[in-house]
């Protein structure tokens, strides 16, 4: 056992003024804490009054992760109790800034590994030296070449494998001393990084191909070995390698991809929720994406096999996609398409004239789609002129502004509502106030991934899932769909983030029931609530 300044410095064993006095004269800690005893409940107390008093997102997030570095137990304490509040600190939009500043402003590793590509020999031991003996359920890995709206930031991207941890603790009650966060240094393609004397990764422009695969290769089978119930969430891999990836594992390890799977899974969960108030099929809609990348796609994909699971053939099922990106909209004789959006592309010969629709407004024009999603980042993409010829062919237009940080925002939820006259359903990429609207008060459900990654690996790593399937995700965002309430005037098409961590149970347990159902659980699941229960982490000091 860790005894004075080694177990203060332990964020995993650390109470600070909460270790009772005879901790103190068992672990070597009197006379190196303030006299005072405090309870748990009064360190969470404090901090979140201190919270309070921060002028600014910077400094809120500053003083919560020196409390994280520090201690885990009183940090995951305040998140909990504060989570819709907290999120858009810790994590996104708040994380952004700290990405751009990390190596500029960085203190302490926060239990990360850092595994570089010119050091391949070493990640055994890198990863070991990071997980400390620890045995391991969950790793959040990046190379942080995409990075949801502020693109490639090389090493400094290991935050964002950070702070999906965070998240993962706060909302589903995954043990932090289980988990470990990684990031895969390939080098960089951002030039001020590269010509930054200050940034601590490795100093080349990204390395691809071969030597790319292999350096990938070499980590998923070192990492599967050492943890063998190992859950693995890919995040922020860049368009050439995030499907590749994915799909170079998922039938051998229980592996996610966020960006593809999760904002697939969590809009599918809107659209379901949606289609619960508007009474209508998802087999009678049109679908039309706005932005063809990683998300996009994976939304889109993600759609079809609802479609799919609920009867279409594969031929009905991709007449209701239609994906416009930068060249407009996707046709398949385009020779710059990706894999993923090759399956959606049209024929030319559906349209009298298909020259000419090279923009998302002609496109709409044409398509007449019920359900409209954002993932472009084009700030204001989603024009009036668009929305109100969308909603003059259809009763209740289901548009979803995706993208993400504020700046970057298809459309408002406001100006959606009013356009539409209080008719379309609305889920947003960013937190958006309740709108008021002729007498209603619409809430606006925020299509955060958070309300669907938290429990869906919760449910795996708590069912021991051998692999986790196309029915585990369908159940996961059916189980989210499930709770609107449809008879409310202006319900969200999505439950609010304050009740993240009740509802990620209710993900969990589907999940497991579903692995126990296709034979892929290693664990008991005989009662998949109780199951859920038993694993989960509360934050109280042992």
């Amino acid at each position: 056992m860790k005894k004075g300044y080694a177990l203060l410095n332990d964020p995993f064993l650390n109470k600070g003024t909460a270790f009772t006095e005879t901790e103190r004269e068992q672990y070597g800690l009197v006379g190196i804490l303030p006299p005072t005893v405090q309870s748990l409940e009064e360190q969470a107390s404090q901090v979140y009054a201190n919270v309070e008093k921060k002028p600014n997102v910077t400094e809120k997030r500053h003083y919560l992760m020196n409390i994280f570095s520090r201690n885990r137990t009183l940090f995951f304490r305040v998140f909990k109790e504060h989570i819709a509040e907290f999120m858009p600190i810790v994590y996104d939009p708040g994380i952004a800034e700290s990405i751009r500043g990390y190596s500029e402003f960085f203190v302490t590793p926060q239990n990360a590994a850092y595994l570089s590509i010119v050091h391949p020999e070493q990640m055994e031991t890198a990863i070991r030296n990071a997980a400390e003996g620890r045995d391991i359920d969950l790793i959040v890995v990046t190379d942080a070449e995409a990075i949801l709206g502020i693109g490639d930031w090389g090493t400094n991207g290991v935050s964002i494998s950070v702070g999906k941890l965070m998240v993962y603790t706060a909302a589903a009650g995954l043990d932090p001393a289980r988990v470990l966060p990684v990031v895969l240094d390939a080098g960089t393609n951002r030039e001020s990084l590269l010509q930054d004397p200050l940034y601590l990764g490795l100093h080349e422009k990204r390395v691809t191909g071969t030597a790319y695969d292999d350096f990938v290769d070499r980590f998923v089978a070192l990492v599967e070995g050492m943890f063998p119930h190992l859950y693995l969430h890919f995040e922020d891999f860049g368009r050439s390698h995030a499907a590749k990836i994915l799909n170079r594992y998922v039938d051998r390890y229980p592996v996610f991809n966020d960006d593809i799977e999760g904002t697939g899974i969590i809009s599918l969960a809107g659209i379901l929720g949606a289609l619960r108030i508007s009474g209508e099929a998802l087999k009678d809609q049109t679908y039309l994406c706005f932005g063809a990348g990683t998300a996009g796609c994976g939304i889109a994909h993600r759609i079809y096999q609802e479609m799919l699971d609920q009867g279409l053939t594969e031929k009905e099922a991709r007449q209701k996609f239609y994906l416009v990106d930068r060249q407009g909209l996707l046709f398949e004789d385009m020779d710059d398409l990706t894999p993923e959006q090759k399956p959606f592309a049209r024929k030319r010969s559906e349209f009298a004239d298909a020259s000419h629709l090279t923009t998302l407004e002609a496109a709409v024009k044409v398509i007449h789609p019920t359900i409209l999603v954002g993932t472009s980042t084009q700030s204001g993409a989603f024009t009036e002129t668009i929305v109100k010829e969308m909603a003059s062919h259809t009763k209740r237009p289901i548009i979803f502004p995706l993208s993400n940080p504020t700046e970057l925002a298809e459309a408002r939820a406001s100006d959606l509502i009013a356009w539409t006259e209080g008719r379309a359903l609305v889920a947003t990429g960013i937190p958006s106030k309740p709108v008021e609207y002729k007498g209603v008060t619409y809430e606006i459900g925020q299509a955060n991934n958070a309300l669907i990654y938290p429990g869906l690996g919760l449910g795996v790593i708590a069912s021991g899932a051998k692999l986790l399937t196309d029915r585990m995700i369908s159940v996961a965002a059916h189980s989210i769909g499930g709770i609107v309430d449809p008879t409310k005037p202006g319900a969200a098409v999505l439950p609010p983030v304050t009740q993240l961590d009740r509802f990620s149970e209710t993900v969990a347990a589907a999940v497991a029931a579903e692995a126990k159902k296709e034979g892929l659980n290693r664990n008991e699941v005989n009662d998949p609530d109780a199951c859920i229960k038993a694993y989960k982490w509360e934050p109280q000091y042992k």
